[in-house]
């Protein structure tokens, strides 16, 4: 049985330095993880100058819609829980660049729709998306099938 007081240097725990290979070079979580941080660094760098960072564009874009989305619509789209969402709307809405209400139906439900000011940053944010995009896609060496890549990341989602 196994116990977690087990001291580390038990031999019989040892893990062969060549198993550490085979996570390093094959594990597909490690490799999404370390690509999906430098795409992440990317279009922070090219954000910077509107002051915003990659996932809070893609908060601002997953509002730009004709009717103000719920919370949880948002959520699954984003792939985020709900707690990590609203975490993460709370400094956009400071900026005043979105607002959160309840629904008109149903005031359990919250509704998040782009201010004003929201719209604004997304104008001027769509055209360093759109360069980084490009630019992304041609180092992936995609140019010809970048929907193939997406259909294949969505697949595991």
């Amino acid at each position: 049985m196994s116990n977690r007081n087990d001291s580390p240097a038990d031999p019989s725990k040892a893990i062969p330095f060549s198993i550490t290979i085979k996570v390093r070079d094959n594990c597909l979580c490690l490799h999404s993880q370390r690509a999906a941080r430098a795409i992440a660094r990317r279009f922070d760098e090219a954000f910077r100058p509107l002051d915003l960072k990659s996932g809070q564009f893609s908060i601002l874009m997953s509002l730009n819609r004709p009717e103000p989305p719920t919370l949880g619509a948002v959520a699954d789209l984003l792939g985020m829980d709900r707690t990590t969402l609203t975490a993460n709307l709370k400094p956009l809405e400071r900026r005043g660049l979105l607002q959160v209400s309840p629904d008109e139906k149903d005031r359990r439900l919250r509704r998040l729709s782009l201010t004003e000011a929201g719209r604004d940053i997304l104008h001027d944010a769509v055209p360093l998306w759109e360069w980084t995009q490009a630019e992304l896609e041609t180092a992936l060496g995609i140019d010809g099938d970048p929907d193939r890549l997406r259909v294949d990341l969505n697949s595991l989602a």
